[in-house]
C-alpha cells in the first residue's frame, strides 16, 4: 500500500484508457478554488489540520459522563446529522451488542414513522436515557417533530435534571434550536458555520455519537488528517481523490448514468448511505450528475447480480474493500462432509469473502461492467477517517467537473417548501371546519 493508505484502480483498463494529461489544468483550476475559496462552506478542508484538542476533550468528556449515567443515547437528526455518525458507528462497532468501550446508540428524526417513535420509546423501558439533538436551524420537520417528542418524554421522566441529559448540537449564533437550548440551559455544541450538514462528520455532529457507541475518534481525526495532508496535490499523478473524481467524469461523460458503489462486509451498509448523500446532494443538479446507488455484496449479487452482469448498460461499479476485518471465523471440518464443503475447511469467511470480490470484479469487468477498485489495508477508525476525508475531496472535484455547486441542495428545499405549504393548508381547513 502506498503511503495515501487507499489505491484506486481501474480493473479493465481496455475499456477505459482516460489521458489524464487532458485533465490536468481543469483539475488544477478547480482545486486553487476549492483550497482558497472564502464565499462557500468549504470550512471541513482544513479542519482535520487544525488544532482541536479543545473539541475532543469536550466530547470525550461529555461522552464519558453520557456513558457513565446512561444505558443508551437517543440522536435526533436527518440527512448529515445522523447519516455519517451512523455509518461509523456501524462499520466500527460490533453486530450484535454494544461496544466494550460504548453504550447503545439510536437514531430517531430520519424519519416520520410514527409506529418507529412508538417503538422506539417503548424499548426505552428499564433504560437510563440521554439525547443528542443535532439540527443546525432547529426548523427541519422530521428532527424538529422527534425532538418536540423526546423533549417532553425527558421532562416527564426526570423532571427538572432533563436539562442535564439532553445536549443540543447546533448553529454557534442563531436558531430556532439555538434559541430553545440558551432558554432551557441546554449543553450545546456547534456546528460550524462554514461546514454543511453532508461534510460535517467530523466535528461534534458525527463525534459525540460515535464516541459515545466506543469509537476511538482520535484516530478517526488522525486518518481525515492523513488525507488532509496528501490530498492537498493538484496532481492526478498525486491526489488518488482526483484521480478518482476525474474517473467517475469520464465515464459520466461517456453516457453512464448509474454510479453504484459496492462493498462486501455488512457493517459498511449505512456508509453507503452516507456516500450516497454526500454525492446525490452535492453532484445531482441542473439535470447533470450520476445516479448514486448502493449494493452490499455478496447478499445483493443475490438480488440484483443479474441486472448488473447483463441488464442495460447505464451503470458503472465501484468496488470498496478493506483487505483486514477485525474478527473472522474459521470453516469447520465435519467428517461426514454430506455438504461436499471440506474443501474449504482450511479457509476463513474473510479469505472467502475476499475471493468472492475478486471473482465478482472480474466477472463484471469482463461482462463489460467498468469497474473502479478502492482498496484499503483494514477496517478500522484510522483507515475510516482516510476514507472520508477522501470521499469528501473527491466529491467536491466531481460536482465541479460538471458545473455544479457541491455546496447547496435547491431540489431539497423544494420539498420542504411543498410539504409545508400541504400542511399549512391543512391546518386551515382544520380552522375552517372548527368555526363552522
Amino acid at each position: 500500500m502506498s503511503s495515501q493508505l487507499l489505491q484506486t484502480t481501474i480493473l479493465n483498463e481496455e475499456f477505459l484508457n482516460i489521458d489524464l494529461s487532458k485533465y490536468a489544468s481543469t483539475v488544477a483550476t478547480i482545486h486553487r478554488h476549492i483550497e482558497e475559496t472564502k464565499d462557500e462552506p468549504t470550512g471541513w478542508i482544513n479542519s482535520p489540520l487544525e488544532e482541536n484538542s479543545q473539541l475532543i476533550s469536550s466530547v470525550l468528556s461529555v461522552a464519558s459522563e453520557i456513558k457513565l449515567n446512561a444505558d443508551v443515547l437517543v440522536v435526533i437528526g436527518v440527512g448529515g446529522s445522523y447519516l455519517g455518525a451512523k455509518a461509523i458507528q456501524d462499520a466500527l462497532t460490533p453486530y450484535f451488542g454494544s461496544h466494550p468501550n460504548g453504550i447503545e446508540v439510536v437514531y430517531v428524526g430520519h424519519n416520520m414513522s410514527g409506529a418507529y417513535i412508538h417503538r422506539l420509546i417503548k424499548s426505552l423501558v428499564n433504560k437510563e436515557v440521554y439525547i443528542n439533538v443535532i439540527s443546525k436551524s432547529g426548523s427541519t420537520m422530521e428532527p424538529a417533530l422527534a425532538f418536540r417528542v423526546f423533549r417532553q418524554y425527558m421532562e416527564e421522566r426526570y423532571g427538572d435534571k432533563a436539562k442535564q441529559r439532553i445536549i443540543a448540537t447546533t448553529d454557534p449564533e442563531k436558531g430556532i434550536l439555538k434559541g430553545i437550548a440558551e432558554k432551557h440551559g441546554y449543553r450545546q455544541f456547534t456546528i460550524p458555520q462554514n461546514i454543511g450538514g453532508r461534510y460535517s462528520v467530523l466535528t461534534a455532529v458525527g463525534l459525540l455519537p460515535i464516541a459515545v457507541a466506543g469509537v476511538d475518534i482520535i484516530q478517526l481525526l488522525a486518518g481525515a488528517k492523513h488525507a488532509a495532508i496528501l490530498l492537498k496535490e493538484e496532481s492526478l499523478e498525486k491526489n488518488e481523490a482526483y484521480r478518482y473524481a476525474v474517473i467517475r467524469n469520464e465515464l459520466y461523460n461517456q453516457g453512464y448514468k448509474v454510479e453504484l458503489l459496492a462493498s462486501f462486509e455488512p457493517a459498511l451498509a449505512n456508509f453507503h448511505d452516507w456516500w450516497k448523500q454526500l454525492f446525490g446532494e452535492s453532484e445531482g443538479k441542473d439535470e447533470k450528475g450520476l445516479f448514486p446507488a448502493t449494493v452490499n455484496f455478496s447478499t445483493d449479487l443475490h438480488a440484483i447480480g443479474q441486472f448488473i452482469q447483463d441488464g442495460s448498460p447505464i451503470l458503472f461499479e465501484t468496488l470498496l474493500h478493506f483487505h483486514e476485518i477485525a474478527d473472522d471465523y474459521a470453516v469447520p471440518y465435519d467428517v461426514r462432509d454430506e455438504d461436499h464443503l471440506n474443501y474449504l475447511s482450511n479457509r476463513s469467511f474473510n479469505d472467502i469473502n475476499a475471493t468472492s470480490k475478486q471473482g465478482t470484479a472480474i466477472a463484471h469487468a469482463e461482462g463489460g461492467v467498468p469497474v473502479i477498485q478502492l482498496e484499503l489495508d483494514r477496517l478500522d477508525a484510522y483507515h475510516l477517517g482516510y476514507l472520508i476525508y477522501f470521499f469528501m475531496k473527491a466529491c467536491a472535484m466531481s460536482a465541479y467537473l460538471v458545473e455544479v455547486n457541491p455546496f447547496d441542495q435547491p431540489g431539497v428545499e423544494a420539498y420542504k417548501k411543498k410539504m409545508l405549504e400541504l400542511l399549512n393548508n391543512e391546518e386551515s381547513k382544520v380552522f375552517e371546519r372548527m368555526s363552522i
